[in-house]
């Protein structure tokens, strides 16, 4: 998973006939360079699991109240892992949209972390992120033919469980209604919306940049998916409210990163002689700073006041939410914002952009990193 404001891409003035659709090369460097940063989220999840194992076996895992039957771990070993590869997946997505922020924002005063770093940093730990998310999907499915309580013939069980691990809306019950159509959702627009990189030569990096910062709405879908559906952070408690309280450094940082923007194109001014004249760019400029700084007072009085949405131990607990209709609602609403986006930003010939008084996809001046100031 990538962030949502990287701004690695610095296009030559032109975009060659010749240039490949997809970028295979780049991204087998990038799978190359990934290894050693993917070997270690392989031993954090290893750890995770040996701490949810310890839990289960001394009694006071929370997840035992949800699921009594898995009370041994060695039976269920499946979903352990699982739930061992949706925490290394969350933690890692929060550190690619970490890099992510530092690459595109204010350039970090530290001499080690500069830019080139950063951004390798922010690339490899996306591949990651991905392939963590497909492990968690993947034992997920494992843990579901490990449990078959109901007996079912081994090759229907494969088959049902398929569609209900791997196709939007195939889980059917429960909460899972929501939680995992949620996950799914977050991972399927993880590779769409993360290996756009790899096509930027032929989309352009105007229109590239703009699809990239759509992806927080994965890490957003990601940590919902977590607290509605993770058994560990199921019930209300200190844990929850720790999951809660991590989110407000990333916000933090995505609002510094609006407030202070690399690039003087993206800066917000509203007067002055180079103030934006355009409605529609300083709206939504305005409209995104102030639903940063909303969603920092939103996080802080969840974190004070203990209202996180976590079930209580009573169980009067309220059922999740919203209705699969809304999340679908949202995901047609998302998608017209994408292709609206599309549509705005396409490269054009530039005999085209030249009769219509228009700039082409190779005029960047205004569009390359630049000091904040």
């Amino acid at each position: 998973m990538t962030d949502p404001t990287s701004s690695s891409v610095r296009p030559a003035p032109g975009r060659p006939k010749t240039a490949k659709r997809f970028d295979w090369g780049g991204l087998k460097a990038d799978l190359r360079a990934a290894v050693p940063d993917a070997s270690l989220a392989l031993v954090i999840t290893g750890l995770i699991f040996w701490w949810l194992w310890a839990r289960i076996e001394n009694g006071s895992s929370p997840s035992l109240r949800i699921m009594p039957p898995f009370e041994t771990p060695s039976e269920y070993w499946w979903y352990w892992l699982c739930q061992a590869f949706g925490w290394s997946a969350l933690l890692w997505a929060y550190i690619t949209v970490v890099f992510g922020l530092l690459r595109s924002g204010s350039r970090p005063p530290w001499r080690w972390m500069s830019a080139a770093r950063v951004e390798k940093w922010h690339r490899t730990t996306s591949l990651t992120t991905i392939g963590l998310m497909f492990l968690h999907m993947a034992t997920f499915y494992g843990a579901e033919l490990q449990t078959n309580f109901e007996n079912q013939p081994m090759g229907e069980l494969a088959r049902q469980t398929l569609v209900k691990v791997f196709v939007p809306g195939g889980y059917a019950t429960g909460t899972g209604r929501i939680a995992i159509l949620i996950g799914l959702l977050a991972f399927y627009l993880a590779i769409i919306l993360g290996l756009a990189f790899y096509i930027r030569q032929t989309t352009g990096s105007r229109l590239w940049r703009a699809l990239h910062r759509f992806i927080i709405v994965v890490y957003v879908l990601s940590a919902w998916h977590t607290l509605m559906y993770g058994t560990n952070v199921w019930y209300d408690g200190s844990f929850r409210t720790f999951v809660w309280a991590l989110q407000m450094p990333l916000a933090g940082l995505l609002l510094l990163r609006l407030l202070t923007p690399a690039r003087p194109s993206e800066r917000l001014r509203l007067r002055g002689p180079r103030r934006e004249t355009r409605p529609l760019p300083l709206t939504a400029r305005l409209a995104g700073r102030l639903a940063v700084v909303g969603t920092v007072v939103g996080l802080a009085v969840v974190i004070i006041s203990g209202a996180d949405g976590g079930r209580s131990g009573d169980g009067h607990s309220a059922g999740p939410w919203p209705e699969r209709w809304v999340i679908w609602t949202g995901l047609l609403v998302f998608t017209l914002a994408l292709v609206a986006v599309v549509h705005r930003l396409r490269p054009v010939p530039r005999a085209a952009a030249g009769k219509r008084g228009g700039n082409t996809d190779g005029e960047r001046a205004t569009d390359e990193p630049q000091p904040a100031g």
